[in-house]
């Protein structure tokens, strides 16, 4: 199993490209914890995963990133639940015991398939705009972008929250067990305690001085002052409490009353940085549900979420500029990752000018996957090397595209999660509340996110509007990437993985993994990265990917070694159903 690797979240200075800025700030802690006890089953999902095996199981399927959610959600699928149903018991669980990655204070989005209508659909809880923002919001008096940190720590940051919506909505429509009793299990681990787990100790330890900005969150993650300890007993009553609210009352008591208006209240009163949400902002937030967007590649379609994420048209245009080539050389031989590195960064180049929220900027996105546009920009991939340069294309579309690039950084956190319910639903929703801990702002025992970061500080280049840039009531542009791949109408893959704007090179190398190179869903999300976005290629530090520097750095690359800590959670889907679970993090596979 993958030892615990030290992440150290460094500050982004100066006022270059912002998303190759984020670059210089290493990715969360990977470590596994120590659950062995907690139960036969997750004793024999942590040994199947240590091994290298996936998890094979005849009719329901969990994949998340802490044990203690996939059992959750396990428990809701063996007595009869719902996908939804699960997906609730395992995003509160989360939020206990992974608080930095996601929780009730972020957003998330989730792509669902309904058995019963054989149809698609994908839910957008990402988190909106105050009213109140201003193009000002992330510029220092001179105009300037500030520093991320500067931005991200404090109220600035903070977007309203979707989540807690967006699991009401869908387990409304899709749910079959009752509410409040998915709520109970994180109501009684909250109370009683659990024990932290090493990669969340080292993730407060590397953030202590950030975190130590607000004394709630402080006093929470570092109890007298030193920050807790792996093993040891962390309760959350607050948390308990906020749940027991939601249960009894339902999420509207999220967007109003006291523990709306205690929301606004710590926003707008953080010391240095305030922000600017709004008793409105929360009131008027809804989930909006947008059709599927799906690209085809070799007989499968592969079907994400649209914007506000550019997560399933990158995925998409890379997998469809890779469809007239040969990969079945593997994940090792150099030309295959020239030819997937450079169809990244042509796909990066589209998105970052053309890609926002379609309810704010009109968004090609019909023309960014015709297959004629990307068969004409798979062209640019015929040499030899490394392409010298990449720019946006010009994408078919019926209104003017005079957008200019943008500066978003995103940073490496979030989680995924993956189910499919004995009834053959299909559950994909990538969730987050953005920087690890977020804006380090605690409310009712959970943090508020910093969804706002992902905007471009920019508003505009030498006077063309930046797409992505903030406007009220907006929602920022994500690279989550929570994937259904359909094969003759049915679904046959769930896939999905943290990991900031990487999220699309780790989405797209496990699904080449899975139906070019034929790997099982655990030696998919085991296999070393590398990844391409802006023309360095990022390899995975102390994996395969190492050995490939000389043949890249021979085709005309710049290459980075590095730790690149996705959290991958995949399932296929056949005659039977088997799961894989990323060895970087904690999380593991259920099954029945």
């Amino acid at each position: 199993m993958r030892a615990a690797i030290l992440g150290i979240l460094l500050a982004v200075a100066g006022s270059v490209n912002a998303e190759q800025a984020a670059d210089a700030v290493a990715p969360e802690v990977a470590s596994v914890g120590p659950f062995q006890s907690l139960s036969d089953d997750i004793t024999e999902a942590l040994r199947a995963k240590e091994a290298g095996e996936p998890v094979d199981a005849d009719t329901w399927m969990v994949a998340a990133a802490n044990p203690y959610a996939v059992k959750a959600g396990a428990d809701v699928l063996a007595a009869g639940g719902t996908a939804a149903d699960a997906l609730v018991a395992v995003q509160v669980m989360l939020g206990l015991v992974e608080p930095q990655s996601s929780g009730l204070g972020g957003g998330a989005f989730l792509v669902w398939y309904d058995a019963q209508r054989g149809e698609l659909a994908t839910f957008d809880g990402r988190e909106t705009a105050p009213l109140a923002v201003t193009p000002q919001l992330f510029q220092d008096a001179n105009g300037e972008p500030l520093k991320f940190f500067d931005a991200v720590v404090g109220g600035r940051s903070v977007g309203t929250p979707g989540t807690p919506a967006l699991l009401a909505q869908v387990h409304k429509r899709y749910g079959t067990q009752e509410w409040a009793g998915l709520l109970a299990p994180a109501i009684e681990l909250a109370e009683r305690g659990f024990p932290v787990s090493p990669r969340l100790a080292q993730l407060v330890a590397a953030d202590a001085e950030r975190l130590g900005s607000s004394d709630i969150t402080a006093a929470y993650f570092m109890p007298a002052g030193r920050p807790i300890a792996a093993g040891a007993t962390l309760v959350n009553k607050p948390y308990a409490q906020t749940l027991k609210i939601l249960a009894e009352e339902g999420v509207g008591a999220f967007y109003a009353g006291d523990l709306a208006k205690t929301i606004v209240a710590t926003v707008q009163g953080a010391e240095g940085n305030p922000g600017v949400l709004s008793e409105v902002d929360l009131a008027i937030y809804r989930v909006k549900e947008r059709p599927a967007v799906c690209a085809s590649y070799r007989a499968h379609d592969i079907c994400g979420m649209g914007p506000p994420s550019s997560g399933a048209i990158a995925v998409g245009q890379t997998l469809g500029m890779l469809e007239g080539y040969d990969l079945s050389a593997g994940p090792q031989d150099v030309n295959v990752r020239r030819l997937m590195g450079d169809a990244a960064r042509l796909a990066f180049a589209d998105r970052g000018r053309y890609v926002a929220d379609s309810d704010y900027v009109p968004v090609p996105v019909q023309g960014l996957l015709d297959p004629a546009y990307l068969a004409e920009r798979a062209r640019l991939l015929a040499g030899d090397d490394a392409l010298p340069e990449v720019s946006a294309g010009k994408p078919e579309f019926d209104h003017a595209l005079n957008w200019a690039d943008g500066e978003a950084i995103e940073l490496p956190s979030t989680s995924h999660i993956s189910i499919v319910d004995a009834a053959g639903n299909v559950a994909s929703m990538t969730t987050t509340i953005e920087n690890g801990f977020g804006s380090r702002l605690m409310v009712g025992g959970f943090l508020l996110n910093n969804e706002l970061t992902d905007f471009s500080f920019r508003t505009h280049r030498d006077g063309v509007p930046v797409a992505n840039r903030v406007e009220p009531g907006k929602r920022p542009r994500s690279s989550m990437s929570p994937t259904i791949v359909m094969k003759d109408g049915a679904p046959v893959i769930v896939a999905g993985s943290p990991g900031g704007s990487r999220i699309i090179g780790y989405t797209t190398q496990a699904i080449i993994a899975m139906i070019d190179w034929g790997l099982d869903p655990q030696a998919a999300a085991a296999l070393p990265h590398a990844v391409n976005r802006f023309g360095t290629y990022d390899l995975e530090a102390g994996t395969d990917a190492e050995a490939m520097t000389q043949g890249l750095e021979a085709s005309g690359y710049e290459t980075n070694v590095r730790d690149l800590t996705s959290g991958l959670h995949l399932i296929a889907i056949g005659e039977t159903l088997q799961g894989g679970a990323d060895p970087r993090r904690e999380g593991i596979v259920l099954g029945e």
